[in-house]
Formats: structure tokens, sequence, C-alpha cells
């Protein structure tokens, strides 16, 4: 009788810790707030008088980056359309993905981002850039 009494309570106790996944399960590694893919975000605002071929051509050269620069791994843009008239003059978003922080450390002084951003400055009134870790 002893011994049933034993096992029905060592049943219940492993049906316990299975109910509760923190008692069985290994704690799940916490990350680093840097190890994740990091997004960069640009908004470009251009001056007054900037032509239709000037956006154009630089849209098309900041478009190159990622064939010239290997540790972007995610490239996407496109023209604001949002009817909240909230942009502020900001017209274009181009946002850059790289694998994590140091993919972001080559490309700022990268050569051929150089060469865009002298392109960018005569016809850049404004621009906002900003970086965050994608969170899941």
């Amino acid at each position: 009788m002893r011994q049933v009494a034993v096992c029905g309570l060592l049943i219940v106790l492993v049906g316990c810790m299975l109910a509760v996944p923190s008692l069985t399960a290994e704690p799940a590694a916490k990350k680093s707030p840097m190890l994740g893919k990091l997004r960069h975000v640009v908004l470009l605002k251009y001056k007054d008088g900037t032509s239709e071929q000037q956006v154009k051509a630089l849209e098309n050269s900041f478009r190159e980056l990622p064939s010239k620069i290997p540790t972007i791994i995610g490239f996407e843009w496109g023209t604001n359309n949002s009817p909240e008239g909230r942009a502020d003059g900001f017209t274009d978003c181009f946002l850059v993905t790289f694998k994590d922080a140091e993919g972001r450390a080559v490309y700022l002084p990268h050569p051929a981002h150089k060469a865009f951003v002298e392109e960018l400055m005569p016809h850049l009134d404004k621009v906002l850039v900003i970086d965050y870790v994608a969170k899941d």
C-alpha cells in the first residue's frame, strides 16, 4: 500500500513538473541586444529644385550599394504615400539590413557608401537616420 502511495505521489510530482516548462526546460539563452539583424532606416528630403532625373539618379545610386557592400543582407525602398500628411517633407525611405552591428561598421566608412553620400549632399535638404536591432 505504501509503494502505491509513493508511486502515486511521484506521478503527481512528474505531472506538475511537466505542466510547468520552466522547471524542466533549460533556461533560454538571453540574446545580446546587438546580436539581432540591424536595420538602418534612412529618410530623405530633397532640396527644392532637385529635378526628377536627379532624384532617380540618387535612388539608383543608393539601390546599387547592396551590390558593392557585401555586409548588406537586405535592402528595400519606397516613396512616401501616406495620407496622414505627417511626412514633414521627407519623400523617400530606404531600409538597409545588416546581419549585425559589425555589418553596419563595415558599411558606414565603405568607399561606395561615402561616394553615395557625397553625390547626395548637394541635393539634400534634410535626412533622418534611425538604426535599430530587429526584435521578434
